[in-house]
């Protein structure tokens, strides 16, 4: 049975991890870093070192 009212806290972790990601990765500007991790597939996962 999957439980479902974690749904807001799961993604608020997601989203910082994100954002803690670009930080660490040396983006100033995290809506320019996450328009760039966008364009390019496999650039997330080299940037959490998945690759």
């Amino acid at each position: 049975m999957m439980r479902t009212d974690h749904g807001p806290t799961n993604l608020a972790a997601l989203r910082t991890l994100a954002i803690n990601a670009l930080r660490l990765a040396g983006h100033p500007n995290i809506a320019a870093g996450l328009r760039q991790h966008t364009r390019t597939p496999q650039l997330p996962l080299a940037t959490l070192g998945l690759t």
